[in-house]
């Protein structure tokens, strides 16, 4: 039955024009009685009736590997992370199980690899596991570890792992440590201040995850046309391709900026003696907007910018103004709120620049225009 963290059995029950689907098993919060939660898939049934009960034995094995599993993973957790590891939970389920225990820190990529190589060791090593009945304070002696929060009878059932673990359990486990087959531990993560949680899986569940893993592998290499032991030096030297040539293409962006200042600067505008650069560029990410602002605003030497830019499928703006147009009235971050709303964005800044995005590539033009006319109310005569 679902007891401490482990799923209960599944089964049927039957007899001669009866089946019954038993999905799951618990126990009564007293403990004294089982209850079989269950479907009636043919026939009826009544008091009297002589029946036959038969478990799924291949998923309660599975169960218990990842039931020994959780046992080893306390000890191996102790034994790396220290002793004021605790379980604070746990899940047991026939395909996975997570393990909460009390820590103050992420694990380390290398800690989650000593823990589950420890506990691989003692798979290899195929301990003996036993189960016996004895008193509490007797188990208690022999160093049994307990749920800090756990109630439990006089009497206790204790589970020993050769003389690597011992615990008070009353779950179902294997008989040696090497029917486990392995553990490969997925990660780590916090689920409460001072709780970690471990989640793992165990035997043919870690077995689908390393072929999955393997499938991932391959299918990457035949699409580097590779080998999937070589895709890695194949993705870095994509990736070393990929950097020469952002950089070659931002160096041919420069250029066409540059190339394109003189009729830029040729198209300014003036309004009430405040010279006014507005023009839109393709495919400049703010980066590289805010460089060419800095160029043109450096050989107006008075004035004010506005820049846009489609950069993929969002728009780029930004306006900067020199300290003496700043001081007649113009602020940046009050132009560039007006305008960032009409290309479905937003954004501010500070008198002297301000930069927005956005999403509407058709306003672009509309957004330039309205910027004129609001850095025209603006200056102060």
């Amino acid at each position: 039955a679902e007891s401490g963290g482990q799923i209960g059995d599944q089964g049927f029950i039957k007899s001669e024009g009866l089946s019954i689907l038993v999905d799951e098993c618990k126990k009564t919060d007293d403990g004294k009685c089982y209850l079989h939660f269950s479907k009636v898939l043919d026939g009826t049934i009544k008091v009297g009736d002589k029946v036959s009960v038969t478990i799924d034995s291949e998923r309660r094995k599975a169960i218990s590997r990842n039931h020994t599993a959780t046992h080893l993973l306390h000890k191996a957790l102790k034994d790396v992370l220290g002793s004021h590891v605790n379980q604070a939970g746990s899940l047991v389920e026939s395909d996975r199980l997570r393990f909460d225990f009390t820590h103050f820190s992420a694990l380390t990529q290398e800690e989650l690899e000593e823990i589950e190589s420890r506990v691989n060791t003692k798979v290899f090593e195929d301990l003996a596991i036993s189960t016996n009945e004895m008193d509490i304070d007797q188990a208690k002696k022999l160093g049994a570890a307990a749920l800090f929060n756990e109630k439990y009878d006089n009497i206790v059932r204790v589970v020993k792992i050769g003389d690597y673990s011992i615990e008070l359990c009353g779950g179902t486990h294997l008989d040696t440590t090497s029917q486990m087959g392995f553990i490969k531990i997925l990660g780590d993560s916090g689920i409460a201040a001072g709780v970690r949680r471990i989640e793992a899986f165990v035997g043919r569940a870690a077995l689908s995850y390393y072929k999955d893993r393997e499938n991932l592998a391959r299918d990457i290499a035949q699409l580097l046309k590779t080998s999937p032991t070589d895709s890695i030096n194949k993705i870095e030297l994509l990736m070393d391709e990929l950097k020469a040539a952002k950089v070659e293409i931002e160096k041919l962006r420069g250029e066409i900026v540059k190339n394109s200042l003189d009729n830029i600067l040729s198209n300014a505008t003036e309004k009430k003696g405040v010279k006014i650069v507005a023009a839109r560029f393709d495919q400049l990410d703010m980066e590289a907007l805010r460089n060419t602002s800095d160029v043109i605003k450096g050989k107006i030497e008075s004035g004010v910018v506005v820049l846009a830019s489609s950069f993929g499928d969002k728009v780029n703006l930004i306006v900067t103004a020199t300290k003496d147009v700043v001081s007649r009235g113009v602020h940046s971050g009050k132009i560039i709120k007006e305008i960032a709303q009409m290309v479905g964005g937003g954004g501010g800044g500070r008198p002297d620049m301000a930069q927005a995005g956005g999403r509407d590539l058709s306003k672009i033009n509309d957004s330039l225009k309205k910027a004129i006319s609001i850095i025209e109310l603006q200056i102060k005569q």
